[in-house]
């Protein structure tokens, strides 16, 4: 089995506009990045290879509403930890949530299901979208994933992720215990 390439430098070509888009992001902003293409990856199972070559767990990311949905949440957490609705939604204080509908998350962060991503933050210029982030993604060193697009996935420095890329696009965090 051939080792996967691990690159430092963003793609010219070979990926949707999304994704080039958060590339040229974290490149304006000066955030480092080492990033590895891949078949699409699909499922946890695929992301567990992913996180292994890239020496990190890539996050769930999980697009999130409320039951009348009217509150939209995007919740990153660990890959393997469970989740239950109903304790997110007290800790909250929402009412019960649920997976958003597909067409809410091309509409406000321009993922598709399997690839929900912090990145697409970039794009919800309204601030619709609440980030959630379970405690030990949030402590951790290094964060996991998609930009935009389950076809790479790429490690940055948490501190990064919260002190430089969230405040550019104007979204604050609430770290969760999950």
């Amino acid at each position: 089995m051939t080792p996967p390439v691990l690159l430092t430098q963003a793609p010219q070509t070979g990926y949707g506009p999304q994704a080039l888009a958060a590339f040229s992001l974290l490149d304006e902003l000066g955030i480092p990045y080492t990033w590895m293409s891949h078949p699409p990856a699909e499922d946890m199972a695929a992301c567990a290879a992913i996180s292994d070559a890239l020496g990190i767990r890539i996050c769930k990311n999980l697009f999130l509403c409320n039951r009348q949905k009217s509150s939209f949440y995007l919740l990153t957490m660990p890959e393997d930890l469970p989740f239950a609705t109903k304790d997110l939604s007290h800790q909250i204080g929402s009412s019960r949530l649920s997976f958003a509908p597909a067409e809410e998350m091309e509409r406000l962060i321009r993922c598709t299901p399997g690839s929900a991503s912090i990145l697409g933050l970039m794009y919800d210029t309204d601030c619709q979208v609440q980030l959630l982030m379970e405690r030990s993604v949030h402590d951790g060193a290094f964060f996991g994933c998609h930009p935009c697009e389950n076809t790479a996935s790429l490690r940055l420095r948490t501190e990064d992720l919260l002190q430089v890329f969230l405040p550019r696009v104007r979204h604050t965090v609430t770290v969760v215990d999950l």
